[in-house]
């Protein structure tokens, strides 16, 4: 049986849907390439969709069956050894929840990112004094002070994406409402919190938007969720929507064109990089 990882990889991921396709492109159902291996029909299914690390010997086998060229196979079996190495995140295992692991693999290897966030800034955007606030708030909260920290301290690893060399475009949708919910009792928290936001908005690879009150409703005002675009086209867009206990992740075309449209719609109505950063400025020194 293949063993299991807390925290799939993007490689993981891709591969993953990769032999999903060869298989059926070679006419064989999950069942028939389980019986090649001796496995149970489960394992092929949870390699295909990540659930576990892809186990090379049965790579291996599975790209035979499917008459994988040598020369492809070869470059596949080292794509997956690379895949199954774990990630940075992997050291905050004891505070990661499973269904965030892939979402940081996710935010590291896309290209552009993009969400709408109704209730707080994003994490990426954060200070480490908003974070706090923020995890003491909420379930992390009625933990102890030690887990707070641990939550905090991978908020504030995620963050180093955007100082890398070559970043990924982080384009978001911020309700007004994040500017006016008070998240501590120090207004120097949001304060900080506003000049982090100003200085971010100057980033060439960072752009923000506020959906003002003035502009009424929209149709994004169901749920924070984020669109990742990625420079491999072997994986498709994906979304991320979180609730309370858990997320979901979505790649039906459909699904991921229905969030998509509804990001491009927002982006027209909202106020423009430029307003944004006026009334970052404005909403600033009224504090």
């Amino acid at each position: 049986m293949s063993e299991r990882r807390a925290a799939p990889t993007v490689g993981q991921v891709v591969l993953g849907k990769r032999l999903q396709e060869l298989r059926e492109a070679a006419g064989l159902s999950r069942e028939e390439a389980a019986r090649v291996l001796r496995v149970a029909s489960a394992t092929v299914r949870r390699m295909e969709t990540a659930e576990v690390a892809l186990k090379i010997p049965y790579v291996q086998v599975l790209l035979t069956t499917y008459g994988v060229p040598d020369e492809e196979a070869g470059a596949f079996v080292r794509l997956a050894e690379e895949a199954n190495q774990p990630g940075w995140w992997q050291r905050f295992h004891d505070v990661l929840p499973d269904w965030f692991s892939l979402y940081v693999s996710l935010e590291g290897a896309a290209r552009i990112i993009r969400s709408y966030e109704p209730h707080f800034v994003p994490g990426l955007l954060q200070t480490e004094d908003y974070a706090r606030a923020v995890m003491e708030a909420g379930t992390v909260g009625h933990t102890s002070p030690e887990t707070v920290d641990r939550h905090v301290s991978l908020r504030m690893e995620r963050q180093r994406l955007l100082d890398r060399k070559d970043p990924p475009h982080l384009w978001v949708i911020m309700d007004e409402t994040v500017l006016r919910r008070p998240v501590s009792t120090d207004p120097k928290v949001l304060r900080d919190q506003l000049d982090r936001l100003l200085e971010y908005a100057e980033r060439d690879r960072v752009t923000l938007q506020i959906a003002e009150f003035a502009a009424g409703p929209h149709p994004g005002t169901y749920a924070p969720f984020t669109l990742f675009r990625f420079a491999e086209p072997e994986l498709p867009d994906m979304v991320f929507t979180e609730y309370l206990t858990g997320a979901l992740y979505l790649d039906a075309r459909r699904e991921v064109a229905a969030h998509l449209e509804v990001l491009d719609h927002m982006t027209a109505r909202a106020a423009s990089a430029q307003r944004t950063r006026k009334l970052l400025r404005e909403y600033r020194e009224s504090l």
